[in-house]
């Protein structure tokens, strides 16, 4: 549910359609000189549109937590997405832990270097300009180690053979399991999909 919260940015962009789309009126009121009117078809529009980003906000979380990284990509090459793609998904994962371990180092510098005067009132690091220029002299460094690191991560790989393409072992075929898995699957889908057809008729 905390992660959920991923689907509230979209929820806001959303929320104007309450007042701008035409429809029956519910309630109208004054802020100011201004009159707002809040419409049935702008308050459906805004509910289906959260429901909407919520419950897929949920899928991707579900997904990515019951689901290994490396078989996401192996799904991913089954579907034919293009391997260039996929060979940036995976080194894309693999060294954002590099790069939070870069920036954990980068902090941890930084608490070593302040010191703490012991009195409540006065905070250590100077006023909030200085703090500023320090975060961003962070970002800065952390963004340089990351280019010669990643320098240095292709020239090893070159050194490897690796010509663009990731090798991988041949994707496991599908059982029978799988495939009774993916009719039922299917068929609930497709069964969802003709009754809101049935009720929006």
């Amino acid at each position: 549910m905390k992660r959920a919260v991923l689907a509230f940015p979209f929820m806001l962009a959303a929320l104007p359609l309450i007042f701008t789309t035409l429809g029956q009126p519910l309630f109208t009121m004054s802020i100011g000189t201004w009159e707002i009117t809040v419409t049935l078809s702008g308050v459906e529009r805004f509910v289906s549109i959260s429901l909407k980003s919520w419950i897929s906000v949920q899928a991707a979380i579900l997904l990515t937590s019951t689901t290994p990284f490396p078989d996401l990509l192996a799904a991913m090459r089954a579907v034919r997405v293009p391997r260039l793609m996929v060979a940036i998904f995976g080194l894309m994962w693999r060294y954002l832990f590099v790069l939070v371990d870069e920036a954990l180092r980068l902090l941890r510098a930084r608490v070593a270097r302040s010191s703490n005067t012991g009195f409540p009132g006065l905070r250590a690091g100077g006023s909030l300009a200085w703090r500023a220029q320090t975060a961003g002299g962070m970002a800065g460094n952390l963004f340089m180690r990351s280019l010669e690191r990643s320098d240095r991560i292709y020239a090893a790989m070159l050194a490897r053979g690796y010509d663009g393409e990731i090798r991988s072992v041949p994707l496991p075929k599908l059982e029978v399991n799988n495939w009774m898995l993916l009719i039922v699957g299917g068929v609930i889908l497709g069964s969802l999909v003709a009754l809101s057809y049935l009720i929006g008729g």
